[in-house]
């Protein structure tokens, strides 16, 4: 059995993953955000290797760009026979187990191991799972380990004007103790992984709170009935698994039994039990409209989070916010209007930003936005950044309503929406049948996500390209704000209705 570090980690982590992995790789999710992982892994790996003075790469390749695993590892050996001082992708293989190192270092009469990970987090299980088996695989190959070490992201790092100080970048986390421990249990994992991966048929597993944050979990629970308990608003995780567990599973079963007291989540169930129409509060919505005056903006951001900071003043995985949308009236009755930013992407666009959102909006504005903590943390951020501008941006700041409130309130629900009071789930609840207002009718990018990971990436493209992924992602977000202008429209419709149960 051949077996990776990556796919050790895989079964370590979740069996039947490793085991979907392996026989149907099609289910894997290929959307933009793994590929974005893996991007700024391999920006973050490559930035590290500086970390320790010079070093040697052992890569190798064949038939293309398909990696050359023996000749690494052969690659490996001359380079620590030599007594090359930092090895990176150091390889080794013994009995079908492979590893390759992100960097050996030389230490002594011995050799370190340094697992470079993008994440903020050095103590993760898994990263605990990682390393030790790359100790296992080196000791079996007669290597000798007196070191493991985590290399992750300090976030309390600020990019200062004298440019990146990977040093201070970097935080080197000492594992030594927790890889030894968990060494004791590699065999027992390579058991089960020869077991699991070695066998045709699918594994029975239980279901856990964690299968919730997996990019496999629509799969694993794809015989569940829909909608289920996994559905509903804002059930906490234990809950969620208890009423699994009691094979109270469907919406029927959790009504039969009585155990939803939440009034958001109760709404949810009968809205979809009963198949009830709209549900409004009308008196609560006019209360919520009237803190609404002209002119009137609707306001979104879209931002990037690199792992490695390029603006003075950053940390890492800060928001930046790069484009927004604007829609506007300027008064009762009048034509709607739009503006709109989007800066040049591998530049810092917070300055240009906080200039155009105080050309495009007036100090005394009401403005809109969904879900304002967001749009709001922005606007305070650029404030504290650019101080001659800061008077404007925490005047916009302090007249944001957040148009989220009435559904998060519940004074509106319609089962569309289902457990989700996002702009996403609210649309196509209230306009189903408009293709000019469907996410899934844009091109290049239909989610935040999306566009967060394509806008670094303009830079590198050529003219066309470049020039058609700005059309898309100024598409994509002069919809979030149209959205926004057909819900507050929606809303004022629904405050003339005369009672709470219906159109």
């Amino acid at each position: 059995m051949y077996l990776s570090k990556s796919g050790y980690v895989g079964v370590w982590s979740c069996p039947k993953g490793a085991w979907i992995g392996r026989y149907h790789p099609e289910v894997l999710p290929q959307d933009s955000n793994r590929q974005a992982r893996f991007r700024v892994g391999s920006e973050v790996g490559d930035l590290a290797r500086g970390l320790f003075g010079p070093y040697v790469i052992v890569t190798a390749s064949r038939d293309g760009d398909k990696p050359d695993l023996g000749q690494m590892v052969e690659n490996t050996r001359t380079e620590m026979e030599k007594g090359t001082g930092v090895i990176c992708e150091a390889s080794f293989s013994w009995e079908g187990l492979f590893c390759a190192v992100d960097l050996l270092r030389k230490e002594g009469d011995g050799w370190a191991i340094y697992e470079v990970k993008s994440a903020s987090d050095g103590y993760q299980d898994k990263y605990i799972a990682d390393v030790s088996y790359q100790k296992y695989v080196l000791e079996k190959c007669g290597v000798r380990v007196t070191g493991v070490y985590l290399v992750c992201i300090d976030t309390s790092y600020i990019l200062g004007p004298e440019g990146l100080d990977i040093h201070a970048l970097f935080r080197i986390n000492d594992l030594w103790e927790q890889a030894c421990w968990e060494q004791e249990n590699v065999p027992a994992v390579l058991r089960m992984a020869e077991r699991i991966l070695e066998c045709a048929d699918e594994p029975e597993m239980e279901l856990s709170e964690i299968c919730r944050d997996c990019e496999l979990f629509s799969f694993c629970t794809r015989d569940l009935p829909r909608p289920n308990v996994f559905d509903l608003y804002r059930l906490q995780r234990k809950k969620m698994m208890d009423y699994y567990h009691q094979g109270l599973i469907s919406f029927a079963e959790l009504d039969r039994a009585g155990v939803i007291k939440n009034a958001t989540q109760k709404r949810q169930m009968d809205h979809f039990l009963k198949d009830l129409g709209t549900y409004t509060e009308p008196e609560k919505i006019r209360d919520f409209l009237s803190t609404l005056s002209y002119p009137l903006y609707f306001l979104d951001f879209e931002t990037m989070q690199p792992a490695i900071p390029f603006c003075v003043g950053t940390h890492p995985y800060a928001q930046i916010p790069f484009q927004y949308s604007l829609h506007y009236i300027e008064r009762e009755g009048g034509e709607l209007k739009h503006a709109e930013f989007l800066a040049e992407s591998g530049t810092d666009p917070r300055r240009e930003i906080a200039e155009a959102l105080c050309r495009d909006i007036p100090r005394d504005a009401c403005v809109t936005a969904f879900n304002k903590a967001f749009e709001c943390t922005r606007l305070k951020e650029l404030a504290g950044t650019f101080p001659e501008m800061a008077g404007h941006l925490l005047a916009i700041e302090g007249n944001v309503v957040d148009l989220l409130t009435p559904f998060q309130k519940g004074w509106y629900y319609k089962k569309e929406m289902g457990g989700s009071f996002s702009i996403k789930s609210v649309l196509p609840a209230i306009c189903p049948s408009d293709p000019d207002l469907n996410y899934h009718s844009l091109e290049g990018v239909h989610n935040g996500n999306e566009a967060m990971n394509l806008f670094p990436e303009i830079q590198y493209m050529e003219a066309a390209d470049r020039e058609r992924a700005r059309e898309n992602l100024l598409a994509y977000c002069r919809l979030d704000t149209l959205a926004m202008v057909k819900v507050w429209e929606e809303l004022r419709r629904a405050a003339k209705a005369d009672h709470s149960t219906g159109k």
